[in-house]
């Protein structure tokens, strides 16, 4: 069963290389997010991290309680299907509900698992954005 506990800065390196070791949804350009977005989220956001039993991180997820965006969510391609998904998840979703929201929103890659697996914990899809992102929805 993962751990899920709130991200550290010392945690940085290791989601920098889960976020660059997924194969769906790959961040084509490392320098698109900046140092800042990943402090803000660190310092005034919520953000997760999963780890597996020996402590080591298998996946992230961020998102920002001022609006019930997810920013981010992303399990390094070997941890798929452990289960730090739906951990993620949950810890997730509810820590938005906490923060006041009856609804989330995030944006993802068309035709990916991913939406797939948003779909199947209820999320909706509700358009695709501007940036040819699949934009979805869940009451929380």
């Amino acid at each position: 069963m993962p751990t899920i506990r709130p991200a550290r800065a010392e945690d940085l390196p290791r989601i920098a290389e889960i976020r660059l070791g997924v194969s769906e949804n790959r961040l084509a350009d490392p320098t698109a997010i900046s140092d800042q977005e990943v402090f803000w989220y660190l310092d005034e956001g919520i953000f997760l991290a999963s780890a597996d039993a020996d402590g080591t991180l298998q996946g992230f997820a961020c998102a920002n309680p001022l609006n019930g965006y997810v920013w981010a969510m992303f399990v390094i391609d070997p941890a798929q299907g452990q289960g730090h998904g739906t951990a993620l998840h949950e810890a997730l979703t509810a820590a938005l509900k906490q923060a006041g929201h009856a609804q989330a929103w995030l944006a993802t890659g068309q035709g990916t698992k991913a939406i797939d697996f948003y779909q199947r914990r209820g999320w909706r899809m509700t358009g695709v954005g501007l940036d040819k992102q699949a934009v979805l929805v869940r009451g929380l």
